[in-house]
């Protein structure tokens, strides 16, 4: 059994639903050595998310923006946490319903992904400075 780990700091994205596949993919090359294993991407953030979805057609990330913002609309009069700016307590609540991980099987060396499935970093802030997500791999 293998193991592997990285830390990278993404850059920093403006609000919305990003596909970072190959972000992921760069940071650990030893991917490519793995015949049976799991991939493990976690986000060290409380108002960024990450999930797996549709990676070809990019009104997909644009329709999940719109919908989750009325989900989770800004300056909502019960909302006590607001002293970081109207976009922060809707940025919790997102992050909480999408998560803060995913796990994807690694076969012969790949993401076992769907033919249309990516990686996103959902920003559920109109500020970030970048996000930090570690990468760990297990496999053989």
């Amino acid at each position: 059994m293998k193991f592997y780990q990285s830390e990278i700091r993404l850059k920093p994205l403006g609000r919305g639903f990003h596909i970072i596949t190959d972000e992921v993919l760069n940071a650990l090359p030893q991917i490519a050595g793995i015949n049976i294993g799991l991939l493990h991407i976690f986000i060290k953030h409380t108002s960024a998310s990450l999930t797996i979805n549709e990676n070809a057609d990019p009104t997909v990330r644009l329709d999940f923006e719109s919908h989750f913002n009325q989900m989770a609309p800004e300056k909502m009069p019960y909302y006590l946490h607001n002293y970081e700016g109207p976009d922060d307590m809707p940025a919790h609540i997102k992050a909480s319903l999408l998560g803060s991980s995913v796990q994807i099987p690694i076969t012969k060396g790949q993401l076992n992904l769907g033919v249309w499935q990516g990686i996103y970093l959902c920003e559920h802030r109109d500020r970030a400075l970048g996000r930090s997500i570690v990468i760990t791999l297990v496999g053989n």
